[in-house]
């Protein structure tokens, strides 16, 4: 007997939802979150009036501390949980009053390595398919197997795969009823530095035939790599979302990186003025600065270091990383 909870209640998109033909709501995004709220039975809220918008074609990475509420939100975007209060829609339907139609545009990839074991790898996608009722496309499962690597692995019951292949077989299943939306949640959990980019390039590809992809990660670097926009949620609120591009340069600072002739044990109290910090045993000295200021302070700097006896061999400059960026703003919203 099949487990049909691992599907995220996609069967409930076959029996259940709104009435044929029910009115769409005029579609703002792809994805449109409009004040939605969460508290448990327990007591514990878990989103606190979220608004977001996603764009469709894009790439939208959620990132968040354990606990900030990501899975939580994509459960009640894909009719899991039940949100306490707000609306949400998926391609212009309301997920509640018209959960039918909206399911049918989501794939989901959960975090859990959730599969029928000894089902092979072509009836557990060709299964889900049929879920959502759609018709048998023996030629689009081939196509989606292939473009995941997993022709050769078509006839394998999923027990004989390893973690990476079960992930792929995944999406896989969340594609299988060719979706609008896709939810990745920590799509990379788990597998190897080579199958993560394998999985980038996956990623992008879909976006190019039109999918919008959402993802949870606890890697930065992926969000980094793939995102064209970047939300933090920390605590049930989502408190930046923003071009990954633009969110780099308004928030992150550069620093320039002085390799001294000498090492220094402390920095002169002449230059105590300026965003100072010694590293590599006092033979980098490294200044922090605002790129977008109108004045870096570089120059003024450098005249100051001269006038101090402070001698250097080289410089160079250095970017904040999306880690930093997501760091810092968490702690300040704790």
């Amino acid at each position: 007997m099949r487990q049909l909870s691992e599907d995220y209640g996609a069967e409930r998109a076959v029996s259940d939802g709104s009435a044929a033909g029910a009115e769409r709501a005029p579609e703002r995004g792809v994805v449109s979150i409009r004040g939605v709220s969460k508290v448990y039975d327990n007591g514990f809220q878990a989103l606190r009036r979220v608004d977001l918008e996603i764009r469709r074609g894009e790439i939208f990475a959620l990132l968040g501390p354990n606990g900030a509420g990501k899975t939580t939100l994509i459960g009640i975007v894909c009719g899991i949980v039940n949100a306490s209060e707000g609306q949400v829609l998926a391609a212009g339907h309301d997920v509640v009053r018209d959960y039918r139609a909206a399911r049918a545009k989501i794939g989901l990839v959960p975090q859990e390595l959730t599969t029928e074991a000894f089902e092979t790898v072509w009836a557990t996608v060709s299964y889900s398919r049929g879920l959502f009722g759609k018709p048998p496309n023996p030629a689009y499962i081939e196509q989606v197997l292939k473009s995941l690597s997993l022709w050769e692995k078509r006839n394998n019951r999923m027990m004989s795969l390893s973690g990476g292949m079960k992930r792929r077989v995944l999406i896989a299943k969340a594609l299988s009823h060719e979706p609008e939306i896709l939810f990745l949640d920590e799509p990379t959990a788990g597998v190897d530095v080579e199958l993560r980019r394998d999985m980038w390039r996956l990623v992008r590809s879909l976006r190019e035939t039109g999918v919008t992809v959402i993802l949870t990660t606890h890697y930065i670097e992926e969000a980094e790599e793939m995102a064209d926009r970047i939300g933090v949620i920390n605590r049930g609120k989502i408190i930046l979302v923003e071009d990954k591009n633009v969110l780099m340069r308004k928030l992150g600072e550069k620093r320039l990186i002085l390799h001294l002739q000498e090492p220094l044990e402390r920095i002169p109290p002449e230059l105590g003025g300026y965003r100072l910090s010694l590293a590599s045993g006092g033979v980098e000295l490294i200044y922090t600065y605002d790129a977008q200021a109108e004045r870096t302070g570089i120059t003024s700097l450098l005249h100051d270091l001269n006038a101090a006896g402070v001698r250097f061999n080289d410089l160079r400059t250095q970017q904040s990383s999306l880690e930093e960026i997501f760091v810092n703003l968490v702690r300040e919203e704790a």
